[in-house]
């Protein structure tokens, strides 16, 4: 089933995109040429398995966590991994400014 994403990028451009429902949010990012890694990280990360934190992105909203990062990224306002996220329909995704990780959110989950 089709599904369509809003992709902010951080210049400020908008992207519709439409992939599968379900497809892995990383993939279709960089299958539309919308990295969601830092320039450092383009080429020397984990290849979408979890554990490098340099895919993160900022949802508008975000399911429940079901990854370990993505927990303790909602727990202290870190971005989530777009390599744990599932793509649904009516997904809004901010790509972040970033060298390597995104940036901590000031007063997210930490009060």
């Amino acid at each position: 089933m089709p599904a369509t994403l809003t992709v902010e990028t951080p210049t400020g451009e908008t992207h519709e995109l439409t992939a599968e429902a379900g497809a892995v949010l990383r993939d279709v990012l960089l299958d539309a040429d919308l990295s969601p890694h830092g320039r450092y990280a383009e080429r020397v990360n984990c290849g979408g398995r979890g554990i490098c934190a340099t895919c993160g992105v900022r949802l508008a909203e975000p399911p429940d966590a079901d990854h370990w990062h993505d927990d303790l990224a909602d727990r202290f306002g870190y971005p989530r991994l777009s390599c744990q996220l599932q793509v649904r329909d009516g997904m809004q995704v901010k790509l972040l400014d970033k060298r390597v990780w995104g940036s901590r959110q000031a007063g997210d989950g930490t009060d």
